[in-house]
């Protein structure tokens, strides 16, 4: 073999493996650049749905984006990047303008997202997703603005819900939720607006504020809501409050759990103030109704200068409180109806319920147990009022 033959040949198997090399190494990022006209979606379309891949997102894209059958994926938008519903139909099956479906380990970050509050979700998760994380996310209307159904677990931190034609994140069909360090707004004038609306679901919160919703926290059909500090995926520096606020006089309940659902108020707070109508009914701070439960522990229950009732049970609901404060409200402190009690249980600390309207009543058919570990002495209208937690038992 000559030297030219060998320069040859050297250059070939150089560019063999050059080949071969950019084949088995897989990608590890990839711009769309929409202000220059490149499409998000048609790029997604075009990847390999099981190598891990960043793909990076400047300007504004107008489209419907389908993230379907992917694992490891993670969509970075830079710095405004923003996805916006178009003027096109979303066609007959349900979609989203961000539409996560049968995906693994997909992460979205740093994106704003907007939706009309009529056709569609601005971001849907579904059909078994899971391992889904949702960052640093402006998220604007939509029927629903974040929906997470059909047995799907996902991860929500730092987002800002505002303005959603329903609720700002639904939670359905056995779908599980891990939500911190978020705010959800209702708009002004806004219809019947619900922070978080879960069935037959389960969602573990802290650190998170909901404002001006006609309902807060709406869990039913055997819904759980989990109001407990965890450092899963960020340290828990700072409040861990979970605040649902109603300065926009806007609020009927901040808390209402029904069809067998419970609210379980563990490692962090849970605060209420002013919510409810001043018609009162069945308004106010926490509602329960049929066959629903709740669990306040360690002094973690606050609700602050109610328009209406405090804690409400009513249709054989049950509610168990521990060291909890309802004060300052405008009707009842704790009112127990149709077969229903509420608890307040021994603690390190006395629960403070005092300064309402009347702070503990029930009906014939409902018990109020325990007065004796409430501070001071509470004005009472209840003809099942025990100090102790039971009758004396034998």
């Amino acid at each position: 073999m000559t030297n030219v033959q060998r320069g040859v040949f050297s250059v070939l198997i150089l560019m063999v493996a050059t080949a071969m090399a950019h084949a088995t190494t897989p990608s590890t990022g990839i711009m769309v650049d929409c202000s220059k006209g490149q499409s998000l979606n048609q790029t997604l379309a075009k990847l390999d749905k099981n190598t891990p891949i960043t793909v990076s997102v400047k300007g504004t894209c107008t489209e419907y984006v389908q993230v379907i059958g992917f694992q490891g994926l993670t969509v970075k938008g830079l710095s405004g990047a923003t996805l916006v519903q178009p003027s096109t139909s979303a066609g007959n099956l349900f979609n989203a303008v961000l539409y996560i479906e049968s995906s693994t380990s997909v992460l979205v970050t740093g994106l704003n997202v907007q939706a009309d509050v009529t056709t569609v979700s601005a971001i849907g998760i579904g059909h078994g997703s899971s391992d889904v994380r949702l960052r640093y996310l402006t998220v604007t209307g939509g029927t629903e603005g974040i929906i997470v159904f059909e047995n799907s677990q996902a991860s929500i931190a730092y987002v800002n819900g505002q303005s959603p034609g329903y609720t700002t994140l639904g939670i359905y069909d056995s779908s599980d939720v891990h939500l911190e360090h978020s705010q959800f707004t209702a708009a002004s004038g806004a219809g019947w607006n619900v922070g978080i609306a879960l069935g037959a679901s389960h969602v573990t919160m802290y650190a998170t504020t909901i404002c001006n919703m006609q309902v807060g926290i709406g869990g039913y059909d055997t819904s759980i809501v989990d109001i407990v500090n965890f450092n899963t995926y960020f340290s828990t520096g700072g409040s861990t409050d979970v605040n649902i606020l109603n300065s926009a006089g806007t609020s009927f309940n901040g808390v209402q759990i029904d069809g067998g659902g419970s609210l379980n108020v563990g490692s962090a707070r849970l605060v209420i103030n002013k919510p409810g109508q001043t018609w009162a009914g069945t308004t106010g701070g926490v509602l329960l109704s049929d066959n629903a439960s709740m669990n306040a522990s360690n002094g973690n229950l606050v609700i602050t200068s109610s328009n209406s009732q405090g804690v409400m049970a009513m249709d054989n609901a049950h509610a168990t409180l521990t060291g909890a404060t309802i004060t300052g409200g405008a009707h009842g402190g704790l009112v127990a109806v149709n077969l229903s009690s509420i608890d307040v249980s021994a603690g390190t600390t006395v629960s403070t319920i005092g300064g309402n309207a009347v702070d503990l009543f029930c009906d014939s058919t409902s018990w109020v147990t325990g007065s004796s570990n409430i501070a001071g002495v509470p004005t009472a209208q209840c003809t099942n009022l025990l100090t102790t937690e039971t009758v004396p038992l034998p």
